[in-house]
């Protein structure tokens, strides 16, 4: 008799083992589901896309040449020559940022936890701020890919894009009399900026220039 209880003793005290087993797993499997983020839906990820956007067009450069068009045209009207040239000079300058900001990089200096901006290269990163070069093995992490080029070319063809039709510049250059041409020249930057976001959509990048914050992803890249 002693050893039927001695043995169901035994089985009562591996059962509170494993009870308490299951309920420690279930704990820690429960705070652990805890800590994962929720999965985004499908409105909060096309708010994270529209966001994105803001980041790849080229909303500062084009700031800043609907600021100065009117200044170098006199309001459209380029009455000297002058005019003209500086305008084309703004127009280039304006252009080559548009296309150059895509190839530019940051990341949070490890030592100082400054923010370092470079030029990606096929090499790597070049610095640019001034500072000493980064390792080699972390700036080889920042070469050249085939999305830079997609994303240079398609901001660039977004600002000439928006420029061309520029009401200062359009009656700088190229005066425009019929209405019907008017309203397609106007159309021209929409068309443009949608054919450009679903490329920026569709091709990524993680890149995080002159002008874009820096995440914590892009700092342990």
């Amino acid at each position: 008799m002693s050893t039927i209880q001695g043995s169901a003793a035994g089985d009562d005290h591996h059962r509170d083992d494993d009870n308490q087993y299951l309920l420690s797993y279930s704990d820690d499997d429960h705070d652990h589901l805890k800590r994962l983020p929720p999965p985004l839906t499908l409105l909060q990820q096309a708010y994270k896309s529209g966001a994105d956007l803001v980041k790849y067009l080229p909303t500062g450069t084009a700031i800043a040449f609907r600021v100065l068009s009117p200044i170098v045209t006199d309001y459209g009207s380029c009455p000297v020559p002058v005019n003209r040239m500086m305008t084309l000079a703004l127009l280039f300058f304006c252009a080559l940022t548009s296309f150059v900001l895509p190839f530019t990089d940051s990341f949070t200096d490890s030592v100082t936890g400054s923010v370092r901006y470079g030029l990606a290269t096929y090499r790597g990163l070049l610095i640019i701020d001034g500072c000493p070069s980064p390792p080699p093995a972390l700036a080889a992490k920042y070469k050249l890919t085939p999305i830079d080029f997609v994303h240079a070319f398609m901001t660039l063809i977004v600002f000439v894009a928006v420029a061309l039709a520029d009401h200062n510049v359009v009656s700088c250059f190229y005066p425009i009399e019929s209405d019907t041409m008017a309203q397609l020249v106007a159309a021209v930057p929409v068309v443009v900026g949608l054919l450009a976001s679903a490329s920026f959509v569709a091709f990524p990048t993680t890149r995080h220039g002159i002008g874009f914050p820096v995440t914590p992803e892009a700092s342990t890249r």
